[in-house]
């Protein structure tokens, strides 16, 4: 027979459990608009950028085996100040874009900085201002949890990719480590709140949804870090 403690204990879980879903399920269900998401990165352009040193670190290693054979002409959705560059071949002629002027300030910088040809444009990843078939690899990191409509998003970069292009994504995602995953979906909703960043979102069920072709997903760090090669349909 269990004690009153026991039972007490288990309540405890399930409603524990069971408020980590609704905190997960309420990020998902509110999306904020491209304004909002420029809004909240105009405000930690300058940071992010005087972070530098430690995003190689952290996510160099990522960045460069996923980018590093990008091929000919390379558009960057969500470039952000412009990380992802310094990993791409010296011969890409490197176009990115990001719904944040502040945030492309530091990527033209860095394109200038790498001497690197290419160009900075303002514009929503929801409606690129491209013709079709304009890019020969499409590549984007950590950004699919920040796209008010990621589906959109998504389409839109196949869109633009050439029909043998590739569309390379760097992505976070729910940690498969049980602990980090309680405290992601525990801090989900506050954090997309302040930063319009879905923390437990799950990329890979994203480009599954948006139809297009998977070649190549992989995980590290705990699962925290994901891979995802895709092409055009």
């Amino acid at each position: 027979m269990q004690s009153s403690n026991s039972h007490d204990a288990t309540g405890q879980q399930h409603r524990t459990h069971n408020e980590n879903i609704d905190q997960q399920q309420s990020a998902r269900r509110r999306s904020k608009s491209a304004d909002e998401i420029a809004d909240a990165y105009a405000d930690v352009a300058d940071k992010l950028a005087r972070w530098r040193r430690l995003d190689r670190l952290f996510a160099g290693r990522y960045r460069r085996r996923q980018f590093e054979h990008a091929n000919g002409r390379v558009l960057d959705v969500a470039c952000g100040t412009g990380r992802n560059f310094r990993y791409l071949p010296s011969s890409s002629e490197v176009v990115g874009i990001d719904i944040s002027a502040e945030m492309l300030a530091h990527a033209r910088s860095e394109l200038d900085r790498l001497e690197l040809d290419g160009a900075v444009h303002q514009m929503d990843a929801q409606a690129l201002d491209f013709p079709d078939d304009s890019f020969d690899t499409v590549i984007s990191s950590f950004s699919t949890c920040t796209f008010p409509n990621p589906i959109a998003a998504l389409h839109e970069m196949e869109r633009v990719c050439t029909p043998d292009g590739e569309i390379l994504l760097l992505e976070h995602r729910r940690s498969d480590a049980a602990p980090l995953a309680w405290l992601q979906d525990w801090r989900a909703e506050s954090h997309y709140e302040k930063n319009g960043c879905r923390l437990n979102h799950e990329p890979l069920e994203t480009v599954e949804q948006a139809g297009l072709p998977v070649e190549n997903a992989t995980t590290a760090f705990l699962g925290l870090v994901t891979t995802i090669d895709a092409t055009p349909r």
